[in-house]
């Protein structure tokens, strides 16, 4: 906790503090902004209050309307949920084998760019289907 606020919320450090550094005049100043800004805090509060008592009235609004389209709202909430996951991706699973030129046996799933040595073989008459594992 800051200095500042000790001394103020503390009664005996603000009574010493008053005494020994401020004059009458200066205590009512700093009384009025103090009460100015407490005043302009309590507004604050009091919006926000009200913006959030809108907010749950207009949810109370939409969920008495699910309620009576025979909707329970947990059940939309679900629902949204599992559209919105994706479902797992399969493992790619090797569909084609081929001998490259340097003899190594590659595979290729089917997905992605084709390899060079089969891209080369299809050009030249080749089939895909020769390659299928």
């Amino acid at each position: 906790m800051s200095n500042t606020i000790k001394l103020l919320t503390n009664l005996r450090s603000l009574r010493a503090f008053a005494r020994e550094s401020m004059t009458l005049d200066q205590l009512k100043d700093a009384l009025e902004k103090l009460t100015q800004v407490v005043n302009e805090r309590e507004a604050e509060e009091e919006q926000l209050k009200a913006e959030n008592k809108e907010r749950t009235e207009k949810l109370e609004a939409y969920r008495q309307m699910l309620m009576d389209d025979g909707i329970e709202p947990e059940e939309l909430l679900s629902k949204s949920i599992t559209a919105a996951k994706k479902k797992p991706r399969q493992e790619n699973q090797e569909k084609y084998r081929f001998t490259n030129e340097k003899g190594e046996v590659k595979t290729w799933t089917g997905f992605g760019r084709m390899p060079k040595f089969l891209r080369k073989a299809l050009d030249e008459g080749a089939k895909l289907r020769d390659y299928k594992i």
